[in-house]
């Protein structure tokens, strides 16, 4: 079983930053993707940024330019870094890892999500 933990959300002015983290354990063979989502109220969960195992990045347009996505040192956390944010970043992050267990079947684990409040 693959459990994720965050942590970094919170309330910030327009223009400001904020840094996501989302750790790791469990009983894995691998990790192919880390990624960041967010669902605002009465919208669909939408991918924010993603990372695979090889290091190549993926953003939302929306993003795209201020915010970065990286894997700490040891492979079992990922940051979202979040800067000049918006009103409209406003929602609940979700932390998602995908790859395979010891078994070598498919797993995709989500984190409990973190609220970023962006106040204009």
């Amino acid at each position: 079983q693959v459990e994720l933990v965050e942590s970094g959300g919170g309330l910030v002015k327009a223009g400001g930053s904020l840094t996501l983290a989302c750790t790791v354990s469990g009983n894995f063979f691998s990790m192919n993707v880390m990624g960041w989502y967010r669902q605002a109220p009465g919208k669909q969960r939408e991918l924010v940024a993603s990372v695979n195992s090889g290091g190549a990045t993926n953003y939302a347009d929306s993003v795209k330019g201020r915010f970065t996505i990286s894997r700490g040192d040891t492979k079992l956390t990922v940051y979202l870094q979040m800067n000049g944010l918006k009103p409209e970043d406003t929602a609940v992050y979700y932390c998602n890892v995908g790859g395979y267990d010891r078994a070598f079947q498919r797993y995709d684990a989500w984190g409990q999500g973190t609220q970023v409040t962006v106040s204009s």
